[in-house]
């Protein structure tokens, strides 16, 4: 069984999905601290004249060490159709736009006042549209009993031998953190994710890599991206690798390449 284990993003990048495309089950781990100016409640899509904005969910005010699970939307404007209309500008060029303004709407529950819940839920429904099966459970809801975790690279190996997982799939970056070693002695394959490249056209806007998956469907059918993840996952199984790094140095749990957020110069 091919796990997989990644915090709840807002609407992620389309590596996000390619991940979930590659595995056989999927652990929502919420129970991790929330950063601000992450992706756990927003993400990237195109400007109107040119670069990039974020698309935002408001949270109330919360202690710093709250977790993921613990963070509530804020109830103080209407930020659902501020977001549907910053999306409006792709109308006139997206050849997906009606399609993907409904599905963005239908993920956007008005009752939702968890962050992480409503995260799952987008999770969940454009998994459904691109037909990747989503066979997830949130970490906070499990119960698991674990062995002993002393560093933040050991939270996946200890999930993996709970759930009797043969292989663990991490996103690209976050090397580092982990002991191949440790895997295999415990009977598991450690795999690194490519990164994924997909490349399309945007009508009169200049391409920008790495933006929210709302963007990748207001271009692209769903069964076009759904082809490219399974050519990418054809692929890696092909070739059977699994990246063997010694950790080293400071870490910060189950984090991929953009937990850092780009800024605009």
């Amino acid at each position: 069984m091919r796990l997989g284990i990644m915090q709840p993003y807002f609407f992620p990048y389309i590596g996000y999905f390619d991940l979930i495309n590659r595995v056989d089950r999927w652990v929502v781990f919420d129970t991790a601290q929330y950063i601000r100016h992450g992706w756990v409640n927003r993400n990237r899509i195109l400007r109107p004249d040119s670069g990039w904005q974020y698309v935002v969910v408001p949270t109330e005010r919360h202690h710093r060490q709250t977790p993921i699970s613990g963070i509530r939307i804020s109830r103080a404007g209407d930020w659902r159709a501020r977001l549907l209309g910053q999306l409006a500008h792709y109308r006139k060029q997206a050849p997906c736009f009606d399609a993907t303004l409904a599905l963005v709407a239908e993920c956007l529950d008005p009752g939702e006042v968890s962050l992480a819940r409503l995260n799952v839920r987008i999770l969940e429904r454009v998994c459904a549209a691109l037909a990747i099966p989503f066979r997830r459970e949130v970490f906070s809801e499990m119960s698991l009993a674990l062995g002993p975790v002393e560093g933040p690279g050991d939270w996946a190996l200890r999930i993996c031998e709970a759930l009797g997982a043969d292989e663990y799939v991490n996103p690209p970056g976050g090397t580092e953190l982990f002991e191949a070693d440790r895997f295999r002695a415990g009977g598991m394959k450690l795999t690194f994710q490519t990164p994924v490249e997909f490349v399309y056209p945007t009508g009169r806007y200049a391409f920008v890599p790495w933006l929210s998956i709302i963007d990748v469907l207001m271009w692209n059918e769903p069964a076009a991206v759904k082809a490219h993840l399974d050519a990418l996952k054809n692929t890696a199984r092909q070739e059977g690798k699994s990246t063997v790094l010694a950790r080293s140095g400071p870490a910060t749990a189950l984090r991929t390449p953009l937990d850092v957020a780009p800024r605009r110069s």
